[in-house]
């Protein structure tokens, strides 16, 4: 007897730690399987995994695959759960159908059939969460970009600033004299390794951690003076 295995896919340690993403797609699997009159045998999800990412980091939609016998349904709430690259959609689409299995929506998106207008209508839903994907990146990287020239945190706060309670980035008196140290170190001519050595035997550290820098965090400070 043919048989269902579901998949969801969370992206955001926001919708991982509520789980009310997870809970509605398996609910939607959950009644399309009952309407189709599949048995819903497993349910596999995949949480904080962005829909850009390669097979490699998707151990639970590997599995939901592995799963699969001839007949069987690889069932997901919506397209954009299996990924957000059309391409991946597509090798995805092939791996299931070399099992004799197929993908199917709970939302339906063109996956009832195979004939000419059921495929176009799935590579259009897959094109749109493509574009969706990049148009939120653009958003965000454009956001950051507006924070960044305000002065304010985007992100990590990165090493000789610190943030103020109103969020605003100002210049950490201790991280700086750090810096200057190493750039003085390597205004001598010291090699990077010589420099950390000088920094530990001078007992400068960094304030974070109260430990002597490294060699890739005198590289990091290195690598942004000269840019």
């Amino acid at each position: 007897m043919a048989k269902a295995i579901a998949y969801g896919r969370v992206s955001t340690a926001g919708q991982v730690a509520s789980g009310l993403g997870l809970d509605a797609q398996r609910t939607a699997c959950e009644v399309w399987s009952k309407r189709e009159g599949l048995n819903l045998a497993a349910w596999l999800q995949d949480e904080g995994v962005s829909g850009a990412k390669g097979l490699e980091d998707r151990p639970a939609l590997l599995d939901a695959i592995d799963q699969l016998g001839r007949g069987d349904v690889l069932l997901v709430a919506k397209r954009d759960r299996l990924g957000r690259d059309p391409i991946l959609v597509a090798l995805l689409e092939r791996l299931v159908a070399k099992k004799g299995a197929r993908v199917a929506s709970a939302a339906g998106e063109g996956t009832e059939g195979d004939d000419p207008a059921s495929v176009l209508m799935r590579r259009m839903i897959d094109a749109f969460s493509e574009y969706e994907r990049l148009l939120i990146g653009a958003r965000t990287k454009a956001a950051l970009a507006r924070k960044r020239a305000r002065g304010e945190v985007s992100g990590t706060v990165p090493f000789g600033k610190r943030a103020t309670a109103d969020g605003l980035l100002v210049d950490d008196e201790g991280e700086q004299a750090v810096i200057a140290a190493v750039l003085a170190a390597r205004a001598r001519g010291l090699s990077q390794r010589k420099i950390v050595a000088e920094l530990k035997a001078r007992g400068l550290v960094s304030p974070r951690s109260t430990k002597a820098l490294g060699l890739s965090q005198v590289n990091r400070i290195l690598k942004r003076a000269a840019a």
